[in-house]
This record gives structure tokens, C-alpha cells and sequence, in this order.
């Protein structure tokens, strides 16, 4: 399979030259010609999808940047005339690209706005926005200290708030040594690193530090970092080069791509720490409500920052798949249900899970059911 750097060209990306050339975009596979005794089975797996073709371009959350590798080949296993993109733009760009016509699906980190449901509707043919909670994972907060040998570092939400809002300014600071029994902490500076875009990865991050933070963190949940001036970086490899660039920093990030070797903090949980993982990340969504405004087309979670619950990591990110409800075209409605069934799918979701891929923790059976039948109801005007 070729893994190709190309935008999406559709009418509706027509004069999209802004797209960004880090697309990713999947050229069907050539093959050898088959064997006359497989072409037959052959044919009758690809039946079903025999059909579909055209262009699908998206873009969104570059949390999903792997994952959505990942789902696009196997995506296009099954679906070789379908050429599908995804830049990962960051999640604030891809909803704006998405309710602009420019792309038919995409990504976010961070639920729609308000206002945006309401231009969906435009947007949308007369429908509205699908929100699907399709990649779960946990939001790591790594370190660049080396010489201490912890693989994680204990810390409560009060001191990580404080850590981030400028407070606690050097690593052996009475507060962080307080957690960590043993550990050769040293004098080095602490440097905060935030996303210097819109990000639905800050907007999680800044939504835990507020409700979990014992008041130590004094702004709203955000897309936009809160606090001006410090260290950043744009989109998840800029914080990963600034995370590398300096000892002493400490930054958020999408789990799957904290750089090898970087120490990652265990949070207070309870009376427990807790490192993260794909389980307890799915933890603590399971034992999350849906929102106040969901339907069962935009299946968003209230997630429970500050959850006592033994085993669970708060500090997740659910990021949703949103797309159309009415799309004007068979073909785009078609290519949309097809590429989201496949996400939601035991085989998409395993796929993204496997740890040399996203490393992301797959939905329950339960959510699988809701969000197929959401996934069913999207249609051409």
C-alpha cells in the first residue's frame, strides 16, 4: 500500500490550495493479477463495495493523525476507487473547513460549538452534524528530565494545575517531591508546554485542570490556550519538537505520540496514582454521562474530570468523527456511511488500538450500537 501526499480534488475543494501538503491521502493499491481459483472469492467480498468511488477528503484533530492512517488503509483494502484524505489540521481548522464545504468528514478533539450546530444545518442540506465518539485515548503529560530514573512522575491535579499556571516553577519543588518517595528530583527549571493552535487536545486538557485542579487553575476549558507568553508549539508535532527541544519542559499530548524514552505523569486518582493507559482511559468514559444537548445523532460525553474511581485516567480525550446527516450527493453519502461503519467497526477499532499504531482505546459494543444507528440515518437530499 503507497501512502501518497495529495489533495483532495472535488468540487467542493476546488480553489482549496490552502489545504496543507501533509494530507494524508491513500493511493489505491495495484495488485498482481490473482490466481483464477481466488478471483471468484475475491469478487464476492468486494461485492458490496463494488460501488463506490470518487473523492472523500477530510481533516481535523491531528490527535487522530494515526489512528486515522490506520483506518484509511483498511478503509481502502475494501474501497480501492475511493480516494480518501485526512489533514490533520488541527480540530478548530478541520470544523472550520468542514462547515466552509471544503471537506465531507473530519475530526475533533472537542465537541461543536452552538453556533456551529446551527451553520451545520446549511452546511448540511438541510440536515445536520453527526458527532461520533470514534477514538478514545489518553492525553499523557510527558517530561524531558534525564537522569531521573521514574518511568512516571506522581502528581496531584492541584500541583499539575499549578505546574501549568506558572506556580511551581522547578522539579524539586516540596509539592511534586511530596508524591515521589525516592525519586532524585532535580533544581532544573520547569517549562510548561501548551499548542499554539486552536486544539480540542487543549480544550480537554484545560476542561481536567479546571474541575480536577481544587481551584488551583483559574480559566474555563479552552480551545485557545489561556495564559499568553511561554513555550508552544503548533499542532501535536510542534509540541513534540518543543517537548525535545530543552530539559526541564513538560507538555500535554495525544498518548500515541509521546516521543520514546520521555517520562509521563501518573495522576492522583483517589488515594491511588494512575499512569495512562487504553483501559483506564475507557474507564473513565464508561463511567461518563452523555451532554446535556446530545441526540442520537450527535453522541457527545460529559467526561468526569474529576472521578474517584479506582483504576480510571481523567485526563482522556474522546475525539469525535463528525460528517453530514444530508449530504446533496448519493455518492458522498455513500462514501461517508461506508468510511464511518468501517471506524466503528471491531476490525477499525482494533486496528487503531494496536499499540504501533494509535495505541487508542476501542469503544464499547453498547456505544457501537448507538453509533451505528446514527451512522444509518445519514442520506442524499
Amino acid at each position: 500500500m503507497e501512502l501518497t501526499v495529495k489533495l483532495a480534488g472535488s468540487r467542493r475543494v476546488a480553489g482549496m490550495a490552502a489545504i496543507s501538503a501533509l494530507a494524508i491521502t491513500l493511493a489505491a493499491c495495484s495488485s498482481d493479477t490473482k490466481a483464477e481459483e481466488g478471483a471468484s472469492a475475491d469478487a464476492s467480498a468486494s461485492e458490496g463495495a463494488a460501488a463506490l468511488s470518487g473523492t472523500l477528503p477530510g481533516a481535523g484533530a491531528s490527535s487522530q493523525e494515526k489512528a486515522m492512517t490506520g483506518w484509511l488503509a483498511g478503509f481502502q483494502e475494501a474501497n480501492p476507487d475511493v480516494q480518501v484524505s485526512y489533514d490533520p489540521t488541527g480540530s478548530g481548522t478541520g470544523r472550520e473547513m468542514f462547515l466552509n464545504g471544503a471537506v465531507l468528514f473530519g475530526g475533533s478533539d472537542s465537541a461543536f460549538k452552538p453556533e456551529e450546530i446551527e451553520s451545520a444545518k446549511e452546511r448540511c442540506f438541510g440536515g445536520e452534524a453527526v458527532e461520533l465518539p470514534l477514538y478514545i485515548s489518553p492525553i499523557a503529560v510527558a517530561y524531558n528530565l534525564p537522569g531521573v530514573d521514574a518511568k512516571n512522575i506522581n502528581l496531584q491535579p492541584e500541583t499539575l494545575a499549578k505546574i501549568f499556571a506558572g506556580e511551581i516553577t522547578k522539579w524539586n519543588d516540596p509539592a511534586i517531591a511530596a508524591t515521589n518517595e525516592g525519586v532524585e528530583l532535580p533544581a532544573t527549571n520547569i517549562v510548561p508546554v501548551h499548542r499554539s493552535d486552536d486544539s480540542g487536545t487543549t480544550k480537554n486538557f484545560t476542561d481536567y485542570l479546571a474541575k480536577a485542579g481544587n481551584g488551583a487553575w483559574a480559566h474555563d476549558a479552552a480551545e485557545t490556550w489561556p495564559i499568553e507568553g511561554g513555550q508552544s508549539g503548533a499542532q501535536t508535532s510542534g509540541v513534540v519538537q518543543t517537548l525535545q527541544s530543552a530539559e526541564g519542559t513538560i507538555a500535554y499530548l495525544d498518548a500515541s505520540q509521546v516521543p520514546d524514552g520521555f517520562g509521563t505523569v501518573a495522576v492522583g486518582v483517589g488515594d491511588e496514582f494512575v499512569p495512562f493507559s487504553p483501559e483506564a482511559a475507557a474507564a473513565v468514559v464508561d463511567a461518563s454521562p452523555a451532554t446535556d444537548d446530545a441526540t442520537d445523532l450527535r453522541l457527545t460525553i460529559d467526561l468526569a474530570r474529576d472521578t474517584q474511581e479506582s483504576g480510571s485516567y481523567p485526563i482522556v480525550l474522546v475525539s469525535y468523527s463528525f460528517a453530514c446527516s444530508t449530504y446533496d450527493s448519493e455518492q458522498d453519502a455513500e462514501n461517508v456511511k461506508a468510511l464511518l461503519t468501517y471506524i466503528a467497526s471491531e476490525e477499525g477499532q482494533q486496528r487503531a488500538a494496536d499499540p504501533s499504531v494509535a495505541g487508542s482505546a476501542p469503544i464499547s459494543d453498547t456505544l457501537r450500537e448507538e453509533v451505528t444507528a446514527a451512522i444509518e440515518k445519514i442520506t442524499a437530499a
